[in-house]
């Protein structure tokens, strides 16, 4: 059998993993968007490396958009076989694909204007509204801790990832020829005593592990400290310099950590009377799917809805819909929180915003997770003097903040911690995916510290062979 890496190799988005058997049958690991790398992103998006047409299934480890989001190009270039996913991962997938297919059709919009005034041909997006409506008739519910036989060669079961609501680790039994080979692939790799989520699931002995390694040479800050790191950007940003606080925050997953912080405040009574705007009609529909399933909060989630009814909800929060609404938080003249998808800042409402009010210096930035060093959110986290929005330079005057202690990757403490189940003498190779090429080699050294002996950064479209 051999295994090839078609996207998050040596970055952090766009994953896809192909398994091909010696019989020709093909198993994709996931089908991600490549996000926030500049002018090539589009190119890379419309590139498999792969034909969709021939793969045969795909098992799907969680819904967000660099794991999910090509999902519906893949069917609508011929793919015809099973995705496997969690039933949460399938509800919070419908909306991210279908939201993505709406952002594309209307970037697309705007861009064909421009190459008509430039006698250019017209562009067409990757997918539409349309596919990914039929994505969803593939979509086939696992749950955790079962074994699942996909066909005569292949069984697999999803584990608890504790990344977002959903989120899975995949194991694999593969059989050939009478001999049983055990694949496991990471997914996300969430964080131990998570806020709202369980904890990452131990996992069986594993013969080959492909492994993200977002944050393999970081530590992030406790995550005990972030209610008050939140107060003290909104009490400097809305109190004392009477401006406006912009968080960008991805739909799924950290819009909700958010608002389940400042609703911390609330409850104990030092919530700051501003305020406090979701934009993001995305972030609606996916705080409503994560409420939906309390099974999968932590015990400290269920003991605190036996006492709070909605730990994302607090006196002040209102979420914008329309457009109109958008627009006009830019012409709102009073202290406010505007909290705003992308995360990373490099499309949606969010970027608007901060071209806005960029050059205010009452307003303020506060990045809250991980960034592509080309997106709008990474360059902030430079503290540039200037900075290029919609083709256009904005001085920089506005506070850039960050909080370290939110991201839903796990650091390389997490990440030691999920691999502590496995005996590494027994691991034949380890693949480190998703994350940037000098953090990779950080992390494989202090795997090798850690009796690991074989690990491997894979580039992408490099296939090899495992026995």
């Amino acid at each position: 059998m051999k295994i090839a890496f078609h996207g998050a190799a040596r970055t952090v988005t766009g994953s896809k993993h192909l398994l091909t058997l010696k019989n020709g049958k093909k198993y994709l690991l996931d089908c991600g968007m490549f996000q926030g790398m500049g002018n090539e992103t589009d190119t890379l998006n419309r590139d498999f490396g792969f034909i969709p047409a021939e793969i045969d299934y795909l098992i799907l480890s969680h819904a967000h958009v660099d794991h999910s989001g090509l999902i519906p190009k893949l069917v609508k270039d011929g793919f015809t076989g099973k995705i496997f996913a969690n039933d949460a991962t399938k509800d919070l997938s419908a909306i991210l694909m279908a939201d993505s297919a709406g952002i594309q059709e209307n970037d697309i919009k705007f861009e064909n204007k421009t190459r008509a005034a430039q006698g250019q041909p017209y562009l067409q997006p990757l997918y539409g509204m349309e596919d990914a409506v039929k994505a969803l008739d593939y979509f086939v519910i696992v749950n955790y801790g079962q074994w699942h036989r996909i066909d005569e060669n292949v069984q697999f079961m999803y584990l608890d990832a504790g990344h977002i609501i959903g989120s899975t680790t995949v194991h694999l039994k593969i059989n050939e020829n009478g001999k049983e080979t055990r694949l496991t692939f990471s997914g996300d790799v969430g964080r131990y005593r998570d806020v709202i989520l369980k904890s990452p699931g131990v996992f069986p002995q594993a013969d080959y592990i492909i492994m993200e390694s977002t944050y393999g040479n970081k530590l992030h800050d406790e995550v005990t400290g972030t209610a008050d790191a939140l107060l003290q950007w909104v009490t400097k940003t809305c109190l004392q310099k009477k401006g406006k606080l912009i968080i960008p925050a991805f739909s799924v997953g950290r819009t909700q950590e958010i608002l389940f912080f400042l609703n911390q405040l609330e409850n104990e009574n030092s919530l700051p009377p501003v305020k406090y705007f979701v934009d993001s009609p995305l972030s609606l529909e996916a705080t409503d799917i994560i409420k939906s399933y309390p099974k999968y909060f932590n015990n400290r989630i269920q003991k605190l809805l036996m006492s709070d009814e909605d730990p994302f909800g607090f006196k002040g929060l209102h979420f914008i819909k329309s457009v109109e609404e958008s627009k006009s938080l830019n012409y709102l003249n009073e202290p406010c929180v505007i909290i705003s998808a992308s995360g990373m800042a490099e499309a949606g409402r969010v970027k608007h915003h901060i071209s806005n009010n960029i050059e205010n210096s009452r307003n303020s930035i506060l990045l809250s997770g991980y960034c592509e060093p080309n997106s709008l959110g990474g360059r902030l986290k430079l503290h540039p003097k200037e900075v290029g929005i919609f083709g256009q330079a904005h001085e920089v005057h506005a506070e850039i903040g960050e909080i370290k202690s939110m991201s839903a990757h796990g650091d390389y403490q997490d990440l030691s911690q999920w691999l502590a189940c496995q005996d590494p003498k027994q691991v034949k190779k380890l693949f480190l995916v998703h994350g940037d090429y000098d953090v990779q080699v950080d992390f494989k050294n202090r795997l090798l510290g850690k009796g690991f002996t074989d690990v491997e950064i894979p580039q992408r479209h490099w296939e090899i062979g495992l026995t």
